[in-house]
C-alpha cells in the first residue's frame, strides 16, 4: 500500500433499488447495436456495408484519421441497418445475431516477453483500445504516446454502482495479465485505488495500491488522480475501468474478443434488481421485463443517475462502456406548492425547507424531476462543498462557457472529465448542465490546442 487518500468533500446519494448479488445469465439477444457516439470524437469509416456478414471479433468500422483504431462486432451475424441522422452522421449500427456463432481469433501475446508495441498492436487489432481513455481531454488514448502514469479505480461510489469484486469474480487471471501489460506501456506506475472492502486487487502484481476513503466522488478516477498526482500541461495519463481489464487480458491470453459483461440492473422502478451476464450492445427490454417494472412511466438510463445517458424504453441497447443500467420514475408530474413546503423525501445539501440531513442513512426514491429550470448562474458556494478536486469549479465552468482557453488552462482543465462535475450539476440551484459545459470546453481545447 503506497498512499492513503481521504476525501472529505462530496455527497453520497443513497437510493432505493440496489442490485442483490444474484447473477443471472440471459438468453442471447436477437439484435445488437453499436453507437459511434460511445466513442467520443471518433468519426467512423465503415468497413462492412448493410447486408454484410460478420464474425464475432470482426471489425465494423475504424476511426477516420486512425485506421488502427477499430471497433469489433460483439457477435457473428448480419449487419442489417446503418441508421443515420442529420448530415448522414451514423447514429446506430444494427447487427442481427446468428443462431450458431463463429469468431475471429487473433494471435495471443506472451506478456513476460512481449514488447510495448506488440501489446498495443494486439489491443488495437482486437478492439480493446477504445477501453483506454486519456487525460487531458477525456478521449480515447493516443497509441503513439507513452503515458506518465496509468490510473484505475478499483471501486465505485456512484449511486447504485456495480460491485467491482462481484462482477470480476473468476476473472483474476485475465485482470492480472492486463495489469502486467499496462505496466509495460507507461514510464511511471499503474495506480489502483481501492476502498476498505476491495479484495480483488489486494494480491495483484505490477501495480501500486492506494487506500481511498470518503463520500462520492472518492471512487471517481479523476478524484484519485487529483489527490495522487495531478495532470499538468504537456503530461498524459491513461485511465481504464476495472471490468474492461478482464476483456483486455483475455484478448492477450487467447486472442479472442470477448464482449461479455456483468451488468447491475438497478433502480427504484425495478421489482427485483440484480446482476445479469450479457454482451456489449445487447437488447435491454428482455432483461428489464424479466426483472419486472413498477409502472410504465419510467426512464431507462445507460449508466448511473449522475453520469448516465437516457436510452429508449423500448428498443434500447447496452452501451459500449456501461457496467450499470438504472431505471427510475420519470419526473414529469407537477408538485403543488413544491417550492414552499417542508421536504423530507429529497436529497439536498441545503437545510432550507429540506430535512434529509436529519436522517443521513436513509435511502431515497428519486425521480428525474430537476425541481426547477435554467436560471441565472449565481455564486452560492455550494459547489465547493461537494467538489474535492483542488480546482475552482464555478470559475472553471464560466471559463468554458465564454471559451477562454487561457483561463481554462490556468484553472486546471487538463485533468478533469465531465463526470468530475456530476455532483455540482446535481446540487446546482441554477440548473445548469455542468457536464455538457465541461465536455464542450474540453472539445474546444482539443481542437485548438491538441
Amino acid at each position: 500500500m503506497s498512499k492513503g487518500i481521504k476525501v472529505k468533500k462530496g455527497l453520497d446519494l443513497r437510493l432505493v433499488g440496489e442490485a442483490s448479488k444474484e447473477l443471472v445469465s440471459t438468453r442471447e439477444s436477437k439484435t445488437y447495436v453499436i453507437k459511434p457516439s460511445d466513442f467520443h470524437l471518433v468519426v467512423p469509416k465503415m468497413i462492412v456495408k448493410e447486408g454484410g456478414r460478420l464474425k464475432k471479433g470482426d471489425p465494423i468500422f475504424y476511426a477516420k484519421g486512425n485506421e488502427d483504431l477499430k471497433v469489433l462486432s460483439p457477435v457473428s451475424g448480419t449487419l442489417t441497418k446503418i441508421e443515420r441522422g442529420a448530415k448522414r452522421v451514423i447514429l446506430r449500427i444494427f447487427i442481427e445475431a446468428d443462431a450458431q456463432q463463429e469468431e475471429t481469433v487473433y494471435n495471443p501475446v506472451n506478456i513476460s516477453s512481449a514488447k510495448p508495441e506488440e501489446i498495443k498492436k494486439a489491443w488495437l487489432q482486437g478492439g480493446c483500445w477504445p477501453f483506454i481513455m486519456q487525460r487531458p481531454y477525456d478521449v480515447i488514448a493516443n497509441q503513439g504516446t507513452t503515458p506518465r502514469d496509468i490510473f484505475i479505480s478499483g471501486f465505485s461510489t456512484a449511486p447504485l454502482a456495480a460491485d467491482v469484486d462481484f462482477v470480476l469474480q473468476g476473472k483474476e487471471k485475465e485482470v492480472q495479465v492486463a495489469l502486467s501489460a499496462l505496466s509495460k506501456l507507461t514510464s511511471g506506475k499503474v495506480h489502483v485505488g481501492v476502498n476498505s472492502t476491495s479484495g480483488l486487487f489486494a494480491t495483484m502484481k505490477d501495480i501500486e495500491l492506494h487506500q481511498v476513503s470518503g463520500p462520492h466522488p472518492a471512487g471517481n478516477v479523476g478524484t484519485q488522480i487529483n489527490k495522487l498526482s495531478p495532470v499538468n500541461k504537456g503530461e498524459t495519463v491513461w485511465t481504464i475501468a476495472p471490468q474492461h481489464l478482464a476483456i483486455m487480458g483475455e484478448m492477450l491470453l487467447t486472442g479472442k474478443y470477448n464482449p461479455e459483461r456483468i451488468i447491475a440492473f438497478v433502480g427504484s422502478s425495478l421489482e427485483n434488481p440484480k446482476y445479469f451476464k450479457t454482451k456489449i450492445g445487447a437488447e435491454l427490454d428482455p432483461i428489464i421485463q424479466e426483472i419486472g417494472l413498477k409502472g410504465d412511466n419510467v426512464r431507462v438510463i445507460n449508466g448511473d443517475v449522475l453520469t448516465g445517458v437516457q436510452t429508449e424504453k423500448q428498443g434500447g441497447h447496452l452501451g459500449f462502456a456501461n457496467s450499470v443500467v438504472t431505471v427510475i420514475p420519470e419526473g414529469d408530474d407537477y408538485e403543488f406548492f413544491g417550492w414552499n413546503k417542508p421536504v423530507f423525501d429529497k436529497i439536498s445539501t441545503s437545510r432550507a425547507l429540506t430535512f434529509s440531513w436529519l436522517n443521513p442513512k436513509k435511502k431515497y426514491e428519486l425521480t428525474t424531476n430537476t425541481n426547477g429550470e435554467h436560471r441565472a448562474f449565481v455564486l452560492t458556494g455550494n459547489y465547493e462543498e461537494v467538489f474535492p478536486l483542488d480546482i475552482y469549479p464555478l470559475q472553471t465552468l464560466k471559463a468554458c462557457m465564454v471559451k477562454d482557453l487561457d483561463q481554462m488552462e490556468a484553472l486546471g482543465m487538463y485533468e478533469v472529465a465531465p463526470e468530475d462535475f456530476a455532483l455540482t450539476e446535481f446540487i446546482c440551484v441554477s440548473k445548469q448542465p455542468h457536464q455538457q459545459i465541461i465536455r464542450e470546453g474540453l472539445d474546444l481545447m482539443y481542437k485548438e490546442i491538441g
